[in-house]
């Protein structure tokens, strides 16, 4: 498998650190509200790289925080006058909600910065005794000059990216893109003791001292979104390899953006989306289709259409499942010996190979599924040919993480008399009770379609 690595700007072959073992951590939700469509995207595509490294035979250690105090959490709790952790465990449900909807798997680790204080504290006292760090009025900075190659990452020099950096002025610091690692305390907010006085930490430095403590000095990928890049990954670098004099990650993935109808997504532009309120209207699977359906480093749209388009191409690959199980005989086949679908196989893995081409997956799927239509179709399988086919439409899908808003499709006793009797007032040429009972059908989400074959039918998402 190649990756791009932003590191490198190009793509390489991804050699993880330790045979057979690979250790990913990703930056997760400030969790002062529900998650926004672009939180949605790097969630997708890290648990797509996670399901294909394991599909491949990896152990996959996967790290993913929640950032649960800082200044936007403590402006939520005043609004809301509760506590700052009351709002990271409300938020963290709904994250967990909306995860849940999106079918992502649960990450190995799970740590929040209030639950991992000491190690931060431990790693910003190294930085200090390195001399990397210094304090100043109960603060803590990083002093960035002081690493040689900070920059490597965003491939600018410190002199550009402070010309283009919002760079907040303070006499306390040495230098004005020295950035905090320890804030003092002030009244009201959440605090803890350290060596330098009472005070939460700053954002970069959690998600250092988390990776060191549930993977190790060095990971082998560290993904987010583009606009992590700077300064969040490049201070993540600089801090974690100071202290650690190791580098920090093999590896780093970054997903591109997310527009809405064309246009960045802001709340100052009235086009600001949750996930969960997309999921209203189309449900959670398409969108997730949505993030996979273009490679993960080019911009995405979202818009009504789109997502409609989404939702119809679900439907054929739900169509296209029910079908393989309405042809399968009861009964277990065996299709170890069946090679009739490699060719298929090796396109789809070199797709994922190629840097996880998730579109380009999508597209070797729906060859699949014509393939499969047609032959079905035909009426020239048989059933050893029908259980490869499933196996590997199968295969596809649980790589992708597709097809598990809707269960096994199998229609209860009451649907089933529905069909009987509609199927009678046709025979009785009672078109009106037929029409009446297919409308009923449709409003719960049942629809029929009568074939030469006979009644077909499929459940169409609301």
């Amino acid at each position: 498998m190649k990756i791009y690595n932003t590191l490198t700007r190009k793509k390489e072959e991804f050699i993880p650190i330790k045979p057979g073992e690979v250790r990913i951590y990703t930056c997760g939700p400030t969790v002062y509200n529900f998650i926004h469509i672009g939180n949605a995207r790097p969630m997708v595509v890290f648990d797509a790289l996670r399901r294909y490294l394991e599909y491949q035979g990896y152990r996959v250690l996967f790290a993913q925080n929640f950032t649960d105090v800082d200044d936007k959490m403590i402006r939520r709790a005043k609004e809301e006058g509760v506590k700052v952790a009351d709002v990271a465990a409300k938020y963290i449900a709904a994250y967990d909600e909306d995860a849940k909807g999106l079918n992502i798997q649960p990450a190995t680790f799970r740590p929040r910065a209030t639950e991992n204080i000491a190690d931060i504290i431990a790693l910003i006292s190294s930085l200090v005794e390195k001399g990397y760090a210094y304090a100043a009025n109960g603060d803590v900075y990083f002093h960035t000059r002081a690493f040689k190659e900070y920059g490597k990452l965003s491939h600018q020099p410190l002199e550009d990216l402070e010309a283009g950096a919002r760079v907040n002025l303070n006499e306390s610091k040495k230098d004005p893109m020295d950035f905090a690692l320890w804030k003092a305390a002030k009244p009201g907010e959440p605090k803890w003791d350290s060596p330098w006085g009472e005070g939460r930490p700053g954002w970069h430095i959690e998600c250092s001292a988390m990776a060191r403590h549930f993977l190790g000095t060095t990971i082998d990928i560290h993904g987010g979104g583009q606009d992590l890049i700077f300064p969040h990954h490049e201070n993540e670098i600089a801090q974690s390899e100071c202290a650690n004099d190791k580098q920090f990650a093999h590896y780093w993935m970054h997903n591109g953006y997310i527009n809405i109808d064309n246009h960045k997504m802001s709340k100052s532009l009235g086009n600001f989306i949750t996930v969960r309120n997309a999921a209203e209207k189309y449900g959670y699977e398409p969108i997730r289709f949505l993030m996979l359906s273009a490679h993960y480093r080019t911009p995405v749209n979202y818009s009504r259409a789109i997502l409609e388009q989404c939702v119809a191409a679900l439907n054929r690959l739900y169509h296209c499942r029910q079908a393989l199980h309405d042809a399968l005989p009861e009964g277990n086949v065996k299709t170890e010996d069946v090679h009739v679908f490699k060719a298929f196989h090796e396109k789809f893995e070199k797709a994922m190979d190629d840097d996880l081409n998730t579109a380009d997956a999508i597209s070797v799927l729906f060859e699949l599924v014509k393939e499969i239509n047609t032959a079905l179709a035909d009426g020239k399988t048989d059933k050893m040919w029908i259980a490869a086919a499933q196996k590997e439409f199968d295969l596809y899908c649980n790589i992708l993480g597709l097809l598990y808003e809707r269960k096994e499709q199998s229609l209860d006793d009451e649907v089933e008399a529905l069909i009987a009797k509609r199927q009678q007032a046709r025979k009785d040429k009672n078109y009106k009770a037929a029409d009446e009972i297919r409308d009923e059908l449709k409003a719960r989400g049942i629809e029929l379609k009568d074939t030469p074959q006979g009644v077909k039918w499929e459940y169409q998402k609301k």
